[in-house]
């Protein structure tokens, strides 16, 4: 019966530790661009975009090059962020993943 108690103990350790990676994922801010850094843009941790640049060069471009471009900026910022994350539970987690545990990005 010791060694439930101590699995216990140690799934409400692991508990409150991940809470306290969701909270520090909130406050990531990370940058993703395109276009030699022609577009920028920072997305908090929830994924939200917090800032967009687009640099006034582009301007004289086709629309649906600057469209591409942001396009872009947001996929490599959303995978800079994928990235954080990982990082952040690995040291919760001691780097074993949580089966069927995914972030919504």
């Amino acid at each position: 019966m010791t060694d439930f108690n101590k699995i216990l103990e140690k799934a409400k350790e692991l508990e409150a530790k991940v809470k306290e990676s969701q909270e520090k994922i909130k406050n990531i801010k990370v940058e993703g661009s395109s276009g030699g850094g022609d577009v920028k843009l920072v997305l908090n941790g929830d994924g939200e975009m917090q800032s967009l640049f687009i640099s006034d060069r582009l301007f004289k471009e086709d629309k649906s090059l600057i469209e591409d471009l942001i396009i872009a900026a947001h996929n490599n910022a959303k995978n800079n962020l994928k990235s954080k994350t990982s990082d952040e539970l690995s040291k919760v987690t001691g780097g074993f993943g949580i089966p069927g545990f995914k972030w919504p990005l």
